[in-house]
């Protein structure tokens, strides 16, 4: 694939992120993610099977060029699909002897290749199976298998919030809304950190607000490295929940087919620009973490101070932004990104504002000093243990309501 079919294949990959975010019903939700896998795969057909988790089933809402119906996953090559988590790359359908030529026979249609992903949501259960069929020119490659692996776990998850709100409004439509907006955007943010080789990895999340404009997420890019992110979106409520979804999202799918971590920041904020109203702006952190070499590589928009102590001598180094927060200019100055080497014992920092701007009644501030000295004091603990003395030194140091939405990565070497 050229450099130019890449960057037309992200684009609109980065599209289809957008429209999913901002779509809630469940059908047009499903019939988009068939129109844009058949456009960005350039195939003819494509099949969206939901899964019927009681009874053991895939079935159609929406078949671009066929009737509803239900299969047993047991059966076939959505089948097998589900039943393996992975994606399945036929080229050629009739020499493989899970492929059901009873459809074919029904229709008159001729199925060549197919390409049957399944589509999982954040918290690695299946959703459905997305199954492409016939690409235009040849079978399905293996930058094609990227794209679709892409493209499905985004309808994973869109499919996913979109099930959660139809779940929520037949159980509870009076219920209040800023409740329901709470639980989804928490379903969409990670439930703690993942284990990682050669890394103690922690972290916290609390919007001051039933929704709220932070987030953080992590996303295995391979077996080594690991990328993560942080962001703050200017404001609190409903709109800044939606834009920190909207820019997770985007960073997340990006980030799973394009490696350069300035290139994605910059493509992003090119996206939001265009979206945000002018009194909004997104400070966001994008690293990549690779237990392999110790390192960790990073940009930041915006986002800072970074605290990184080093183990050698309990030194607590502070590492601003090396960009402007994004959504202000559509087209941001080259970022610098950064790459340290993490040493035995040395402990890594990402925490939005809310922690060392909270302040008492007499408006003095918790103040990054007394991060630094927390962080110094329990070098020697867990990074949970190190997350738990922050939180509980900032809460215990304020007389005031929590004002602004809290959230922190904590990562320590071992």
């Amino acid at each position: 694939m050229s450099q130019r079919d890449k960057e037309k294949d992200m684009q609109a990959l980065l599209g289809m992120v957008r429209a999913l975010g901002v779509t809630c019903d469940l059908d047009n939700l499903l019939k988009m993610v068939v129109d844009y896998s058949m456009e960005l795969l350039d195939a003819e057909r494509a099949t969206l099977y939901l899964y019927d988790k009681e009874r053991q089933e895939l079935f159609t809402r929406i078949a671009e060029g066929m009737d509803e119906f239900r299969i047993s996953i047991a059966t076939g090559l959505a089948g097998a699909a589900a039943r393996t988590l992975k994606v399945i790359n036929i080229p050629d359908a009739y020499q493989d002897e899970r492929f059901n030529r009873t459809l074919d026979e029904r229709s008159g249609y001729r199925t060549r290749s197919i390409l049957a992903c399944p589509l999982i949501d954040y918290d690695g259960q299946l959703v459905g199976v997305l199954q492409i069929l016939n690409k235009r020119q040849g079978p399905f490659d293996q930058d094609d298998i990227k794209l679709a692996e892409a493209l499905s776990a985004q309808a994973g998850v869109a499919l996913q919030r979109a099930r959660l709100i139809d779940q929520f409004l037949e159980k509870q439509r009076l219920e209040d809304t800023l409740r329901i907006a709470h639980e989804i955007q928490e379903k969409l943010l990670p439930a703690g950190a993942p284990t990682w080789d050669g890394f103690d990895i922690a972290c916290w999340h609390r919007p001051c607000d039933a929704t709220g404009g932070d987030y953080c997420d992590f996303l295995p890019v391979d077996e080594k490295r690991l990328m993560l992110s942080l962001g703050d979106v200017s404001g609190h409520g409903v709109g800044p929940a939606l834009i920190s979804c909207a820019t997770r999202a985007m960073l997340r799918a990006l980030s799973s087919v394009d490696d350069n971590i300035e290139q994605v920041m910059k493509k992003v904020n090119r996206l939001m620009e265009m979206d945000l109203p002018d009194n909004r702006f997104v400070t966001a952190f994008l690293g990549v973490l690779n237990s392999a070499k110790g390192e960790l590589s990073y940009c930041s928009a915006g986002q800072g101070p970074m605290f990184w102590l080093h183990a050698e001598n309990d030194e607590i180094e502070t590492l601003g932004a090396d960009g402007i927060p994004m959504g202000i200019i559509p087209d941001i100055p080259d970022m610098n990104p950064q790459k340290i080497t993490l040493r035995q014992g040395d402990v890594f920092a990402l925490l939005t504002d809310g922690f060392h701007e909270w302040a008492r009644t007499s408006g003095e501030m918790f103040g990054i000093e007394r991060v630094m000295e927390i962080m110094q004091k329990h070098r020697q603990n867990s990074a949970n243990e190190i997350l738990e003395a922050i939180r509980t030194s900032v809460e215990a140091f304020a007389d005031t309501r929590q004002t602004d939405d809290l959230t922190a990565i904590i990562i320590k070497k071992t």
